[in-house]
């Protein structure tokens, strides 16, 4: 079967799916880290999330015991209301039976969004396949498949596993409870060189350029790369523009509210 031929300077022939050797679901996680691209072409045989989001999952979940067991719920809820300012300053102004009731229900909201985050994040990922499928569909001009997108976007957070992996480590080598934040828990990024409190823009700013976040930006640009005819730098650069849209809007409103 003849490779297909470019047809634009930001295009690259596309290896046809059946001259490659089909792999296992246990394979397609492994060379996410090692060989991204041989994962991303097999989804064009056969596109499948299940498996790497339900091994986030279990990594979440266990990730949430450890900080159940060495930090705790409440110290976390406490930990996050520092993050706003303006919060912290309303509820200090609030009679101390109806401070202490707030932090319960913060406590009880905190535990239930940290269990709950797989299913969350799941919903994130359909957002985030189907405004990625419209992009490089409708404006670049190719043809991915939504379940193709999405099995793309679950791929792609496999770096985060490392990322908790680490973070479980750091709470078992004794961290700061007062200092650890649950969105942010290893110091891969800038943000931790920032009072979170003091500046909580700038921390949001700082906190975006994260190696593991910025990992998966690129792996999302091979994978679009990877199931189409786009360039690997093209489809990067996609994607990074997304990501730096959002950002920005991100901290913009933390700026306003905060």
């Amino acid at each position: 079967m003849s490779t297909p031929a470019a047809s634009g300077p930001n295009l690259m022939p596309v290896p046809a799916p059946e001259t490659a050797s089909a792999l296992s679901e246990g394979e397609r996680l492994i060379n996410v880290f090692i060989a991204p691209s041989k994962t991303f072409y097999d989804l064009k045989r056969k596109a499948t999330w299940f498996v790497p989001w339900l091994v986030l999952a279990v990594a979440s979940w266990v990730f949430v015991g450890v900080v159940a067991q060495k930090i705790g719920f409440r110290q976390i809820t406490e930990n996050q209301m520092r993050l706003n300012p303006k919060a912290q300053e309303r509820i200090a102004q609030l009679p101390a039976d109806r401070r202490e009731r707030g932090m319960e229900i913060g406590v009880l909201f905190t535990k239930a969004a940290a269990f709950a985050f797989p299913v969350l994040a799941l919903l994130g990922y359909l957002i985030i396949a189907a405004v990625l499928m419209g992009t490089f569909n409708f404006v670049i001009g190719t043809e991915v498949p939504f379940n193709t997108s999405l099995a793309i976007v679950v791929y792609a957070q496999l770096p985060r596993i490392i990322r908790l992996v680490l973070a479980i480590i750091s709470l078992f080598a004794g961290a700061d409870p007062e200092g650890f934040i649950l969105a942010n828990p290893v110091a891969s990024n800038p943000g931790f060189l920032v009072d979170a409190g003091a500046h909580p823009a700038l921390y949001a700013l700082a906190s975006s350029f994260d190696i593991f976040t910025l990992w998966i930006v690129a792996l999302l640009g091979i994978g679009f790369a990877c199931v189409s005819k786009v360039k690997k730098s093209t489809a990067i650069a996609v994607v990074f523009a997304w990501y730096a849209l959002i950002t920005l809007v991100a901290v913009g409103f933390t700026a306003i509210f905060s």
